[in-house]
């Protein structure tokens, strides 16, 4: 499907592919891995030709359509489940049509309508939404309701909806919770073409993925299975490499010891020569490299606290005095407990956590919590709040008021942070830099407790499992919040569910919740409440009837009725803007002028509509 041969680039005063070749076989599920900063993301921008690349380095079947989610989708008057439509390109160009099409062309087009199940459409995308996260109601909602995150799953969603023959996804789950996550491993499970997916969250590559295709030192490498499979390959390919490296080394040693013995007598000079052009033409034994990750200090609390840690019993917590978001908590929490906590986004998982963290007080019931306990908090926010103008060197400073200059830089080194990046700007430091400085300094000063609320979102696989064994060697309680399915395994030892309000353990382990999830995302799908688009009846061909012709110009005619009302709210909804009219008069007259116009429009459509039904329902009478 996708061909790389012989790539070369150099951008930005470095070298990111040094003459590396692959081939992706079609429909495969390929995750793309290999550290922080390689050139994942340039590959991606090379593929969809972002970057120059001639077509002889990089190559796809002329009529592949790639799809891709660059960016979130724009905050429009559109609702969520037209938006989502639109990306099937061709259904969406064939009902545009019918807004012109004379009636001789509508069967034709209905005909192809019918051939491409656009029937079906409305519940295959609902299908997709609802197993991102969003409900029902929502699906009638415009786009600019919804803020930056939720568009951006809007942008997957069309990706998933539209099935490009090459569909890339650049790190999918970052703004997934769990559960999407969970159903998002599943859909690409069953993704009719080829994906390329670049991410860090192990489970997802390990249960999705066919291949693996390996990222280093500037060259591509393609090896069958699972992330575990890649693992277990690549330690053995290094084991090959030394063991070979070792028999070169000795055999180097056996051919100068003899050069270095004879070369000076006359009767074994010519041997002397022979093994000295051996040596020289032996090609050193290139071996794998590892680089080095630096551990995460996660120090223990020096003196344990009496048990329970906290206690909640019939406990209500929200932000106004009336109206509570988790109801009647019975919960209890000891030094030891690793507790995962689940739920879908919205249902009170940070409310939750900032409870326990102390930011927020319970409205109404008992909530103990021992008074020298210290609390280590981590949630993304804090990564957004950062200000891009400081140094990781002002913010340890801040933070070790009473500690010498040595000092600071040395727990900034023990945090992974070298001397070449402490000064360096918040701004210029990668997503997984600033998440390992926060990280580390939430639990700098040893807490009974850590509340880690997604802690892996720009973390790659190796600084992940780093964590993973930090948090196994933390001797305090933990509070996990993780679309990381691999984390939450390996370090929870009790779920809690987040659901209907309130906060209870859950009985089963990840499995038992990921079939929980998937099943909880098929039954949210019904025929019945999938808001649908009209459109020809899915049968193998029209009916031919007399009313039948009657029926498709009914159907056309309301289409374009659909059409005229959503450009009439694209343009009310710019009129609406105040700036508007003091920045650019001249625009207000022109979108005033395009809605007199597109009003009309509408007008006129909603009188052929109408006259069509009257024709129809006397014809069917």
């Amino acid at each position: 499907m996708l061909q790389i041969n012989d790539l070369t680039f150099d951008a930005w005063g470095r070298r990111f592919f040094d003459h590396a070749s692959v081939s992706l076989p079609p429909g495969a599920k390929v995750g793309l891995i290999g550290r922080n900063g390689v050139g994942k993301s340039t590959l991606f921008k090379l593929i969809l030709g972002h970057l120059p690349v001639s077509d002889d380095e990089i190559s796809l079947p002329k009529t592949a359509r790639i799809g891709s989610v660059d960016q979130e989708h724009p905050a429009t008057p559109v609702t969520l489940l037209e938006t989502v439509l639109e990306a099937d390109e061709e259904r969406h160009r064939l009902l545009t049509r019918l807004e012109t099409a004379d009636p001789e062309e509508m069967g034709e087009i209905w005909g192809r309508l019918i051939e491409i199940d656009s029937d079906a459409a409305p519940s295959r995308a609902s299908e997709i939404l609802v197993g991102l996260g969003f409900t029902q109601d929502d699906l009638a909602r415009p786009m600019r309701e919804f803020s930056g995150g939720w568009r951006m799953r809007v942008a997957l969603a069309a990706a998933l909806f539209a099935e490009p023959d090459m569909l890339l996804l650049d790190e999918p789950t970052n703004y997934l919770d769990l559960e999407g996550a969970l159903w998002l491993e599943a859909r690409l499970q069953k993704y009719p073409h080829t994906a390329l997916i670049v991410s860090h969250d192990r489970e997802l590559l390990n249960n999705s993925c066919t291949h693996m295709l390996h990222l280093a030192n500037g060259k591509l490498e393609l090896y069958v299975g699972g992330y575990d499979d890649f693992e277990k390959r690549r330690a053995e390919k290094a084991r090959l490499q030394l063991s070979a490296k070792a028999k070169q080394d000795a055999e180097r040693a056996h051919l100068q010891a003899f050069v270095d013995r004879f070369k000076a007598k006359a009767s074994k000079a010519a041997q002397a020569q022979s093994r000295m052009k051996r040596l020289a033409k032996m090609e050193p034994v290139a071996t794998t490299i590892e680089e080095r990750v630096a551990p995460f200090t996660l120090p223990s609390p020096p003196k344990p606290l009496p048990p329970p840690l906290i206690r909640l019993e019939k406990a209500f917590v929200g932000y106004e005095e009336d109206r509570a978001i988790l109801k009647n908590l019975n919960l209890r929490m000891d030094l030891d407990d690793r507790i995962g906590l689940l739920g879908v986004n919205g249902a009170g998982k940070s409310t939750f956590a900032k409870m326990i963290a102390g930011a927020l007080g319970v409205q109404k019931g008992e909530f103990h919590r021992d008074k020298k306990m210290k609390v280590g908090w981590f949630h993304q926010h804090q990564i957004e709040a950062m200000d891009p103008n400081d140094t990781p060197l002002e913010i340890i400073r801040r933070a070790m008021p009473e500690a010498s200059e040595s000092s600071r830089r040395s727990k900034l080194a023990q945090f992974g942070l070298g001397f070449e990046k402490q000064e360096t700007r918040v701004d210029a430091l990668s997503g997984g830099e600033r998440a390992r400085l926060l990280l580390n300094l939430v639990a700098m000063d040893a807490p009974h407790m850590l509340i880690l609320d997604e802690p892996t979102n720009h973390l790659d696989i190796d600084s992940r499992r780093a964590l993973l064994d930090a948090l196994n060697d933390y001797m305090g309680a933990v509070i996990l919040i993780t679309h990381d399915r691999s984390l939450m395994e390996l370090v929870a030892d009790r779920l809690w569910l987040a659901a209907d309000g309130t906060v209870k353990p859950f009985d089963g382990d990840m499995d038992d919740y990921a079939r929980f999830v998937l099943e909880r995302a098929k039954l949210a799908v019904k025929p019945t409440q999938v808001a649908r688009e009209p459109v020809a009846p899915a049968a193998p061909a029209p009916r031919k009837t007399a009313v039948e012709p009657l029926r498709r110009k009914v159907e056309a005619a309301e289409q374009v009725m659909n059409r005229r009302t959503r450009d009439l709210a694209e343009l009310d909804a710019q009129l609406e803007d105040p700036d508007l009219y003091v920045k650019n008069p001249a625009k207000v007259a022109e979108l005033t002028k395009r809605r007199d116009n597109a009003k009309s429009k509408l007008d006129e459509a909603e009188e052929a509509w109408m006259a069509l039904a009257e024709e129809l329902a006397e014809a069917e009478a």
